[in-house]
């Protein structure tokens, strides 16, 4: 056992391994033998820190989630104005490259594994919940005239569109690559009168 300064450096080690796994091997190989290797450290350790692969997958979400929370902080920070903030957090959600189609992939294995699984598919709708509180606030941000229904109205659908172009792209990549997302992404934000007309080559 290593001792108690090295912990903080044991777990940012295993989160990497976690995640090299989930990103080049799948969900389903998600182990701990395989953590192990990627972390090139004994079974042991892992099981001190996740004495089952269960432990394991709650902590996988659990880095999913702050991965993206990490990334549409600094996006929204970043963005000048509500609009620009709001597609910019939208569009990160969609599979627009292979760091974004893994994340996309090991999303909808994650959604699969919470079925029959209390405790994931509850950490699930709370992650579910905190994204659409956050989209739903830009929205009014970006129409700070619209009542609050037709705000979380206009959230929900969005929500739904980038989620499901993400994972219709993760799976078919040629059928619906990166600029077909990102149209249909800003056709409805125009529909909606939430951004102007883009203008593409």
């Amino acid at each position: 056992m290593a001792r108690t300064a090295d912990r903080p450096a044991q777990e940012a080690l295993l989160s990497r391994a976690v995640w090299d796994v989930l990103a080049h091997q799948g969900l389903e190989r998600l182990t701990i033998r395989a953590v192990a290797a990627a972390a090139g450290c004994t079974t042991g350790l892992v099981m001190h820190r996740f004495p089952n692969r269960h432990a394991l997958l709650l902590h996988a979400r659990r880095l999913l989630h702050e991965r993206t929370r990490a990334r549409v902080e600094a996006l929204e920070a970043a963005s000048a104005t509500p609009r620009e903030a709001l597609r910019a957090v939208l569009r990160q959600s969609l599979s627009l490259d292979d760091e974004l189609r893994t994340e996309s992939t090991v999303w909808v294995g994650f959604l699969a594994a919470a079925v029959g699984d209390d405790e994931l598919i509850a950490q699930h709708r709370a992650n579910n919940q905190s994204w659409r509180q956050r989209i739903t606030r830009l929205v009014a941000a970006a129409a700070p005239d619209w009542p609050a229904d037709r705000a979380e109205a206009a959230a929900a659908t969005l929500v739904a569109l980038v989620e499901g172009a993400a994972a219709l792209g993760s799976g078919d990549p040629d059928g619906y690559p990166p600029a077909t997302q990102e149209r249909m992404l800003d056709d409805t934000l125009v529909a909606y009168g939430l951004a102007r007309t883009y203008e593409r080559a």
